[in-house]
């Protein structure tokens, strides 16, 4: 019965092992490559809450890609600039307006 026991023992570790080197189909050693260069929106329009709430970022190895939220943060930043940028002179205008 001991040895029935120990080869047991040694059948699960080998399975362990095999499952550990991904040999039985686990995860692939290379990430998915479903991160293509995509622009969400497009460049002529301006970016509204519901294009931010749909956006949607491949997945990599590690998580996000990392560029494609890079492009998405790096734009949402420009457009809130102008956007504060515009109200702004909009402000000083009607303040202007308001003196006279």
């Amino acid at each position: 019965m001991e040895w029935f026991i120990a080869a047991l023992v040694v059948v699960a570790l080998g399975v362990v092992a095999v499952a550990g080197s991904g040999k039985l189909g686990g995860m692939s050693r290379e990430p998915d490559r479903d991160v293509y260069r995509q622009n969400p929106w497009p460049d002529d329009q301006p970016v509204t809450a519901a294009d931010v709430s749909d956006v949607k970022f491949g997945i990599t190895l590690r998580g996000y890609a990392m560029d494609q939220v890079d492009d998405v943060l790096d734009r949402l930043a420009g457009e809130l600039a102008e956007r504060d940028a515009t109200i702004a002179d909009l402000k000083a205008k009607l303040a202007a307006n308001e003196l006279r």
